[in-house]
Order: C-alpha cells, then sequence, then structure tokens
C-alpha cells in the first residue's frame, strides 16, 4: 500500500472536435460525446492534478475547432497539456491552446514526476514519425532532468496493435524512439492516442497504453476499418512519487448509433 498520496493525470485522446459544433463523424456527434466525457471529469475534477490530450483534438484543423475545446475545458480549471495528432494543425494549436490552464509547454514536472510531450504528427500524412530534432530534443530532456519517474506522450503508438490498416499508421520510426529510451530508466510510462482503443504493450520497463477516444472507438484486431459500438472513454492515472502508479480506462454513459460501415475515416 503506498502511503505517499498520488498525483491524478486524465489523459484525453481523439475527441475530433470540428468547427460546426453539430458535425458528426461517420454519425457521432462528437461535441456531444466529448462533453459526456467532460461532465464525468467535473464528478472527479477536486482529485485531478492534470490533464493530457494526446491528439486528434480536432477533425478538421480549424481554429474554430479549438476554441469549442477551450471552451468545453473551461469549466474543469484543471491544468491542461497537449500534443497534435495527424487530424490536427498545430500552428493553430501553439495559438489558441495556450491560454489560462492550457499550456503549449511540452517538458514539466509534478508531484515528482517528468513529462515529456512528443509531435509524432507529419503535415498531410496519417501515420507518425519523430523528427531528428524532435529525438534529440528527447534524450537532451532525459539527460537534463532530474532522474525523477517519466512519462512521455505523442499521439501515434510505436507498437503494432494487431489491426492491419491502423498498423500502416503508427509511428514509422519506432526503434529510434527505442534507442533513446533504453538509455533512460526512468522513463516508465509512454501514453498514446490514434488507435481508439484500450490496449497495453510492454517493452522492457517500458509500459505503452493506448485508450479510447472520446468519440468513435475502431474495433480491435481488424483487418479493414471497422468500429465497434462501445461508449467514449478516457484513462486515469495514478502517479506516486516512488515511480510506482495505478490506471485504468473509465467510460461513460453515452450512446449514439454509429455507421458501422462507414468508409474514409
Amino acid at each position: 500500500m503506498n502511503q505517499v498520496s498520488p498525483i491524478s493525470i486524465v489523459q484525453i485522446t481523439d475527441m475530433h472536435l470540428f468547427a460546426a459544433e453539430n458535425h458528426h463523424l461517420v454519425g457521432i456527434p462528437t461535441r456531444d460525446s466529448f462533453q459526456a466525457v467532460i461532465e464525468r471529469l467535473k464528478d472527479l475534477q477536486p482529485e485531478l492534478d492534470l490533464l493530457l490530450l494526446t491528439g486528434d483534438l480536432s477533425g478538421d484543423g480549424t481554429v474554430e475547432s479549438y476554441e469549442n475545446l477551450q471552451n468545453l475545458l473551461s469549466p474543469l480549471k484543471i491544468p491542461t497539456y497537449w500534443v497534435p495528432g495527424n487530424h490536427d494543425c498545430a500552428i493553430a494549436m501553439d495559438e489558441i491552446l495556450n491560454l489560462g490552464l492550457l499550456s503549449r509547454r511540452k517538458s514539466f514536472e509534478r508531484g515528482k514526476w517528468n513529462f515529456i510531450l512528443l509531435n509524432s504528427s507529419v503535415p498531410e500524412c496519417v501515420h507518425g514519425h519523430l523528427s531528428a530534432e524532435t529525438l534529440n530534443w528527447l534524450d537532451s530532456q532525459l539527460k537534463i532532468l532530474s532522474n525523477y519517474p517519466t512519462v512521455i506522450a505523442l499521439h501515434h503508438p510505436p507498437f503494432l496493435v494487431n489491426s492491419e490498416w491502423l498498423d500502416s499508421s503508427t509511428l514509422q520510426n519506432p526503434e529510434e524512439l527505442f534507442a533513446i529510451l533504453d538509455n533512460h530508466p526512468q522513463v516508465k510510462l509512454v501514453l498514446c492516442g490514434h488507435i481508439h482503443q484500450e490496449f497495453e504493450y510492454q517493452r522492457h520497463n517500458v509500459h505503452y497504453l493506448g485508450t479510447p477516444s472520446t468519440c468513435i472507438q475502431f474495433k480491435p484486431k481488424s483487418a479493414t476499418f471497422a468500429l465497434e459500438q462501445k461508449p467514449p472513454g478516457f484513462r486515469l492515472l495514478k502517479l506516486y512519487p516512488d515511480g510506482n502508479w495505478e490506471t485504468w480506462v473509465e467510460r461513460v454513459s453515452y450512446f449514439h448509433p454509429v455507421e458501422l460501415k462507414a468508409k474514409g475515416y
């Protein structure tokens, strides 16, 4: 039993908000499904220390979609950090998502844990890639920061999820990431978005966690694009100063029929 109070983190991912608040993504009104998650987080708010948004916050990359996100998050009054995904516009995010408790900082410390956020998005591409500049920055941060246990967050998972169509768009240079992480044993967790499903993978002593979307859920182990009728979700993490951690996924009681045969995601 851990005697020291942990910090409580929520990972929220793949909201796919649009400029038009009533826009649907394969049948799901993404603003409404995200609002259902927000309502649950309001209940948890007194015990939450920060939010990590791991990409595809927008579905159309518009300034208006990020303003909608700001408005939805504002009532929570929780410090919030983010990384872009393949549907995002990093330039618009930098301009808009840096007010109040929303921060564009990519390296910070909370509760004797370090957090490092990486941009794995590639303009006009669905797949992910970490540039040499990003990898060098990651390595330098891990060298100069304290040896506190460390969380890394990025949109594209550096592993395969046994879904042929999704596995073509994960991180394209995972070995370069692993080469750095192997030299820094303080890294405990890597949080990812993109796959719209709960997933866990362990490599050496690092745990890689995938998390459900706040809108549509991809059907696991599917060769082609397929959806699953599961409600929106998010991930809760409790991080203890000694490097131990606990995590679980929570889903909210929101239902809206999806277009299971939709194409062109």
